[in-house]
């Protein structure tokens, strides 16, 4: 399996999805200033919620930048079994009920969902309570996480 071909794609859908922010941010931009937004009484609110949305779009649009420099700055190191689950290692983990999920850790984007070949990849970062438990784990060990008051198991089975 190559990481790069997935980094690859992962970054296709950054940019993606950047393009779609962008355009959201300019048609939420353009409703704001839009002359018939203009506030007619104090009660009339449309264009102050046009404003709210276009700055929610434009937070947006700079979240998703952010998170397409950092993977484009990582070049994703092989896992060495001592050294330890580092960002741009693909892990694959079981739970308790031995269902098997594949994990790719990265420094943003978390909860991106990517299909790579024939595998559906779960994006999290070292934000995530499972991203901090990983870290530095290595194959056949086992994290616990807390999750709504309880604990879930995990046995990270297998490393890229």
């Amino acid at each position: 399996m190559n990481k790069a071909q997935l980094q690859q794609l992962l970054l296709e859908r950054l940019q993606a999805d950047l393009a779609s922010a962008e355009r959201a941010a300019l048609s939420a931009h353009e409703a704001a200033t839009h002359e018939e937004n203009i506030a007619e009484n104090k009660y009339d609110t449309l264009g102050l919620e046009a404003a709210y949305l276009a700055a929610g779009q434009a937070r947006r649009v700079e979240e998703i930048r952010q998170a397409l420099s950092a993977w484009q700055r990582l070049t994703p190191r092989p896992y060495e079994a001592g050294q330890g689950i580092g960002l741009g290692t693909l892990v694959w983990l079981a739970d308790a009920h031995d269902r098997v999920q594949c994990l790719l850790l990265g420094p943003d984007s978390a909860g991106l969902k990517l299909q790579w070949q024939d595998q559906e990849v779960l994006v999290i970062s070292p934000r995530a309570p499972l991203g901090q438990r990983l870290l530095g784990s290595d194959v056949g060990d086992e994290v616990e996480i807390r999750v709504a008051g309880g604990l879930q198991h995990f046995e990270v089975l297998r490393a890229l």
